[in-house]
């Protein structure tokens, strides 16, 4: 394609060259990942999947993203090979200093904020698993006693080899956007052990109708985003005619443009998951023992309905970017509670300052994620309030559970101007304009909840019936 029909092609869409470039090769991953279930062997396998990430890269953000690749990955297995007790400790913090060294010298969000794009969201991606490789390499050597759940499941026993490790980290149709994955689902899903074993009536899963709802949804999400986003631009935050208006209709803004910028990563999310399932690493199992209906749960990062409608701040992080959310879960916050005790504010605070240092060192992430653990803590205090009630009053109960509703929608899309427009000037005079509606909101909430403790009822026994 000559540079001309770039051109013509990018204006049309109103992007720039580049993104229309990384676009096209961030399509080009479901017809990629197709091909992967025609490739021989496993060791071809790997070799497909190394190489047409490392292709599609080299086209999309050109040849130095690979070599930005290869550092977490040479971290990642550098650290299992020479030390393993502390591999996964190893990895986790050189890997974000690398990532965060990147974001500091491409200020990576003022160039998203322009239209510009690099190889640092594919980074991010690939520095959370090679951590968790790393740290299930940990986990293998560990007693099976002690481990949770996630743990058992996930820990390898072995090292995996060279190119089995260059397959995972680069495997194409998760490499620019996610969802991250695991090592251990990595190898079953090209071993074919596993789920993803041919079951004894020799059933595999179809790929082709969720893939094409997928895609369906991915052209819709493109279409809201590519009409509301002339209508509600980040810079009218600073223009004088933002200040002239009242309350509601600049609250009502702040919502319009939070709203508008979640459809362009539930496009993203959407084609990434297209391609997760038509490769077929995205089934998850079947619905019922008759093998009739396949579920794709692991391709999955996003449910639209399930954020837009979230009926607390808690459900946020199981419906938006899913599988960066099980990760925090797995790696950070289950691994920060001491044993026997119960995780609180601080270790949700730690696990949103991980992801908020993921996401890029700009004022506007960290306020955004420290604002969330204020969200969550104030929307689990409201929950508890809603438990206490007796079931006699129903009315009530459902009023308490509108307004959990309400506070997550604006104290959500308060936030989320910090993480769209990032810089400290702008989100402060966004935040000034609506009062610190979002976070007056829950330390009121918060601080009631100290004042009135509730004690959940207890489910009566048999006897008492």
């Amino acid at each position: 394609m000559g540079s001309l029909d770039m051109d013509s092609m990018a204006a049309s869409i109103g992007v720039s060259v580049a993104v229309l470039r990384f676009l096209l090769c961030f399509v080009a991953t479901i017809p990629v990942s197709f091909l992967w279930r025609f490739v021989p062997s496993r060791l071809g396998k790997h070799i497909y999947a190394a190489a047409s990430g490392a292709f599609l890269s080299y086209l999309s953000f050109g040849f130095s993203s690979n070599l930005h690749f290869l550092v977490p990955m040479t971290i990642g297995y550098a650290s299992m090979a020479i030390y393993p007790p502390l591999s996964g400790f190893i990895t986790f913090f050189l890997g974000f200093a690398y990532l965060i060294g990147c974001h500091v010298f491409y200020m990576s969000g003022d160039a998203w904020k322009e239209g510009g794009i690099d190889s640092t969201g594919a980074l991010m991606v690939l520095t959370l698993k090679v951590i968790s490789c790393s740290i299930n390499y940990n986990d293998g050597m560990l007693k099976e006693e002690g481990l949770r759940e996630a743990q058992k499941k996930n820990r390898l026993i072995g090292m995996p080899s060279l190119i089995e490790y260059f397959g995972y980290c680069l495997c194409c149709g998760s490499h620019f956007a996610g969802p991250v994955f695991e090592m251990k689902d990595y190898l079953e899903w090209t071993e074919e052990k596993g789920i993803w074993a041919v079951s004894e009536k020799g059933k595999r899963p179809s790929p082709y109708g969720a893939m094409i709802r997928a895609i369906f949804q991915a052209a819709v999400c493109m279409a809201l985003y590519l009409y509301l986003v002339p209508q509600f631009p980040l810079t009218r935050f600073t223009e004088p005619v933002y200040q002239e208006w009242g309350f509601w209709k600049r609250f009502g803004y702040q919502y319009m443009a939070g709203f508008t910028a979640r459809w362009k990563y539930y496009f993203i999310w959407s084609v990434s998951e297209a391609s997760i399932i038509i490769s077929g690493l995205g089934f998850s199992g079947w619905a019922d023992e008759t093998l009739t209906k396949a579920k794709w749960d692991r391709a999955k990062n996003v449910d639209i309905l399930g954020v837009e409608l979230a009926k607390s701040a808690v459900q946020i992080p199981l419906y938006w970017n899913i599988q960066v959310s099980t990760w925090l879960r797995h790696y950070v916050y289950e691994r920060i509670v001491k044993p026997g005790k119960k995780a609180g504010f601080f270790q949700l605070l730690a696990t949103q300052t991980v992801s908020a240092v993921w996401h890029g060192l700009y004022p506007g992430y960290i306020i955004f994620f420290v604002q969330s653990a204020l969200m969550i803590d104030g929307s689990k205090a409201i929950y508890r309030w809603q438990q206490a009630i007796p079931p006699k009053m129903a009315t009530l109960r459902n009023v308490l559970v509108l307004i959990n509703f309400l506070y997550t929608v604006v104290v959500l899309n308060y936030s989320s101007v910090g993480f769209m427009v990032l810089s400290l000037h702008e989100t402060i005079i966004a935040f000034k304009s609506v009062y610190y509606i979002g976070t007056v909101i829950p330390i009121a909430v918060l601080l009631l909840s100290y004042l009135v403790p509730v004690k959940p009822l207890r489910p009566k026994t048999r006897k008492e019936e």
